[in-house]
């Protein structure tokens, strides 16, 4: 088996094309890029212009015997889409034969969140006495302040920022611009760590003069601090209080929506402070808070 030479080709302007044009995250343009791999293993010397619906089906047929999950056909068949899509508007192929495809019905689920006492636990058990802790503890105050991504917080420069008024420029998906606040506790946190702390940070380096394109948050020898390295501070300080749940970065951003809504906060501006394309997306915490009322209520009216 193998791979249309043709087709190699395809996949590669398509992997550039969401990954610089459509500006997918990583992990989103790996698993696209993997999934449309497989599909054109499964093709072998087919071309993917050669494809109609019926074989696209095939293929659908034949992946049934991996016991994939809702979640995961669905993406598999939105890469097949948007690649189709792709070769559509490139004029590679004459028409889309992916694009009556119909995804699986996803299992709703709620996203999960940490309370303020959890958060704050969190916060706390955080070593601030050395310039890497005082880095991170920066970082988690800034993702439960204000919501962003963690993508959005590690791809964040000095041009961004306006501390002045408590703002900051992000870009999220596809590129979109937004301006988020921050509390005035981030905000000294923040001003600190740039203060004085983050050349101690890579201090066995030598750092170039801080301009508009500096990254904000950097690792020791003086590079853009990556996602992955707040994973595993969140991690281990999570294992070392013994909380009881798997906490990720996205966690803070789920409860920093949940408490403002909880709080009173209207859906168009949390809409607004989370990058939200559609208000749908942001309905889902009303959800959430109703849940967690409930929740409250069970265990503390004494008739419940």
């Amino acid at each position: 088996m193998g791979i249309n030479i043709k087709s190699k080709q395809d996949l590669e302007d398509f992997k550039s094309y969401i990954t610089v044009e459509k500006n997918f995250s990583d992990h989103t343009a790996k698993a696209y890029y993997a999934d449309i791999l497989a599909y054109l293993i499964w093709l072998d010397e087919t071309g993917c212009e050669e494809v109609n619906l019926e074989k696209v089906r095939e293929y659908l047929h034949h992946i049934q015997i991996y016991n994939y999950k809702k979640t995961t056909l669905a993406r598999k068949i939105a890469s097949l889409r948007t690649f189709y899509k792709y070769l559509h508007r490139e004029k590679k192929v004459e028409t889309n034969p992916a694009v009556n495809l119909i995804s699986p019905k996803r299992p709703k689920s709620l996203p999960k969140f940490i309370t303020m006492e959890e958060i704050e636990q969190i916060l706390n058990n955080i070593n601030i006495d050395t310039p890497a802790g005082y880095r991170n503890r920066t970082i988690l105050e800034l993702l439960w302040a204000s919501g962003m991504r963690i993508s959005e917080l590690s791809g964040l420069n000095f041009g961004n920022l306006n501390l002045e008024n408590n703002e900051i420029t992000v870009f999220g998906k596809g590129a979109k611009e937004r301006i988020i606040l921050i509390t005035d506790r981030a905000k000294t946190y923040l001003q600190n760590y740039i203060n004085t702390v983050r050349p101690l940070v890579a201090k066995d380096y030598t750092l170039p003069p801080v301009n508009d394109e500096s990254p904000v948050f950097i690792n020791k020898t003086g590079y853009r601090l990556q996602p992955k390295t707040v994973r595993n501070v969140i991690n281990e300080t999570v294992e070392k209080i013994e909380l009881p749940k798997h906490v990720t970065p996205h966690m803070f951003r789920h409860s920093f929506a949940t408490h403002l809504i909880e709080n009173g906060a209207d859906l168009r501006v949390v809409q607004e402070l989370l990058g939200h394309a559609s208000i749908s997306n942001t309905q889902i915490y009303t959800h959430i808070s109703t849940q967690h009322m409930k929740e409250v209520y069970n265990e503390t009216h004494p008739r419940a």
